[in-house]
């Protein structure tokens, strides 16, 4: 490992100034606080100036908003318990969670996890591992959780160096988090905040769950080949053989193999009956009217409860087949404890809200994004050069602030409406966003997963530093900028929507 840290020593001590900094940062709760301060502050000096707009679209002018003044403070005061309590994310992920949570917490997402890769053929399990990686976002924190330590002990199986199977099976999972072929927690979240954003410039404007499923589903087989370049051609070769002590790894019992059998059975019959009420012209599932899957239809506007309801039933039928379910104490304590983990994000939604509102209620957002509109406008920065400067400026905030949702809550406000004002729909500026918080979250050291990463890299090498692993991971995040921006502009070139209801420009 000294030779490699000599090959690596820049790269470590510039990625180690960058989580010193990190680190730096207050708590993203404390982040939201300030910010608030910052709006309200922010509203007293731009009605003193009188900073207005005006509305490109109906031509409306759009004045800031003193949120100091009596009136302004009353509003703050009455309508806290309101914006909490309204917003939209909170309800979405909460509900998504009780089908996620119960999954993990029952192991069924980690058996199912180490089932496909014991099952696969030899050259298909690089392979197989990524896109187990890359899918398992879905399930929120079990895979950068559960995968690497599971890939390590394959890539040994194979004759490979643990640590690649650890940095491959980590960049898969948070590297390429804004892909995937099906749908889950992630995609309800910036829905959240993408839709409100949106309603500053159209008030009756509704995305949907799916909008940027083309693009996720066909990101999702483009980055596995990426991630497989990366780990074939530079990781592999690079760590070299391994010659420490091989770990035993425990194999799944035929208990939990058989309660994984039944788990998918039951998750496929699930599927069925969902698709039996929406396939046929007068499903159930259909819009009553137009007969439409996708436009005001009850299955896009009952998506979070369907996904909920595809993790819950295998979730249950694995704990009831292992055990891990034996009474209805059992049951309520899992999804208690499921709930748990969430306790942090109800806290940041509290004060996230608050922001929101302050924002839209100053009329800032509006203001800011119209005068930005016009600024790129007159700049000529428009098209490719607009896509790629926002995965860049997304790409930078991801390395000093690490949640998904709190950057977007943050930028959606700004941006969304600034892109509306160019032409472009929400569906497509979430996009692009989601493909900017994604790349650089391998190499992110704000992130709670890279600590734990580094604690499963010392079972195999007590003496390894992060220095060691960013150094790993670097190219992935390098190879994903390079070959997913490209696809994104290829695709906006070619103008094929990002997914159902999701165009690339707004419908004149």
């Amino acid at each position: 490992m000294m030779e490699e840290k000599k090959k690596t020593g820049f790269v470590d001590r510039f990625l180690n100034k960058i989580e010193v900094a990190g680190n730096k940062l207050p708590d993203p709760i404390l982040i939201f606080i300030i910010l608030m301060g910052v709006i309200l502050a922010g509203s007293f000096v731009a009605s003193l100036f009188n900073l207005k707009a005006t509305n490109p679209v109906s031509g409306e002018v759009i004045e800031a908003v003193n949120l100091l003044s009596g009136e302004g403070l009353l509003k703050i005061l009455s309508e806290s318990i309101s914006n909490f309590s309204a917003f939209p994310p909170l309800g979405m992920v909460l509900v998504v969670m009780l089908g996620v949570g119960l999954a993990e917490k029952t192991g069924y997402f980690e058996t199912a996890m180490k089932r496909v890769i014991e099952v696969a053929p030899r050259a298909l399990i690089i392979p197989t591992m990524i896109l187990v990686g890359i899918l398992g976002t879905v399930a929120g924190d079990a895979g950068p959780v559960i995968l690497p330590p599971i890939a390590a002990m394959v890539m040994m199986k194979l004759g490979y160096h643990p640590f690649a199977g650890l940095v491959m099976a980590y960049a898969a999972t948070l590297g390429a988090f804004g892909a995937n072929l099906v749908l889950g927690m992630a995609d309800a979240l910036v829905l959240g905040f993408t839709e409100p954003a949106a309603q500053l410039v159209n008030p009756d404007y509704v995305g949907n769950i799916a909008m940027n499923y083309y693009f996720m589903a066909a990101s999702t087989i483009f980055l596995l080949s990426i991630i497989y370049l990366v780990t074939t051609k530079l990781t592999i070769p690079r760590l070299g053989a391994y010659t420490g002590q091989v770990m035993d790894d425990k194999k799944l019992t035929p208990t939990q193999i058989s309660a994984l059998r039944w788990a998918n059975i039951s998750a496929v019959i699930t599927a069925i009956v969902i698709l039996a009420l929406a396939i046929p012209e007068n499903g159930l599932l259909r819009n009553a009217e137009t007969g439409s899957l996708i436009t005001n239809s009850p299955l896009m506007n009952s998506a979070v409860f369907i996904i909920t309801i595809l993790f819950f039933v295998p979730g249950l039928v694995y704990g009831l087949k292992v055990k891990t379910i034996q009474s209805s104490k059992d049951f309520g304590n899992l999804l208690s404890d499921a709930m748990s983990t969430m306790g942090s994000y109800i806290v940041l939604v509290f004060f996230a809200a608050q922001m929101l509102a302050y924002f839209n209620w100053s009329n800032l957002g509006p203001i800011l994004a119209i005068k930005g509109a016009n600024a790129l406008e007159a700049m000529k920065v428009e098209g490719v050069p607009l896509i790629v400067g926002f995965i860049i400026l997304t790409m930078a905030i991801n390395l000093l602030i690490g949640s998904a949702s709190a950057k977007w809550a943050i930028l959606a406000p700004i941006f969304v409406p600034m892109f509306m004002y160019l032409g472009y729909d929400p569906a497509f500026t979430q996009m692009i966003y989601r493909v900017g918080d994604s790349i650089t979250n391998p190499i992110t050291p704000v992130l709670p997963y890279l600590p734990l990463l580094l604690a499963f890299a010392k079972k195999y090498d007590k003496n390894v530093g992060i220095g060691t692993l960013i150094a790993n991971l670097l190219p992935y995040s390098i190879a994903l900028f390079f070959a997913w921006t490209i696809f994104t502009v290829v695709w906006y070139l070619l103008g094929i929507p990002v997914g159902p209801n999701g165009p690339i420009f707004l419908p004149n």
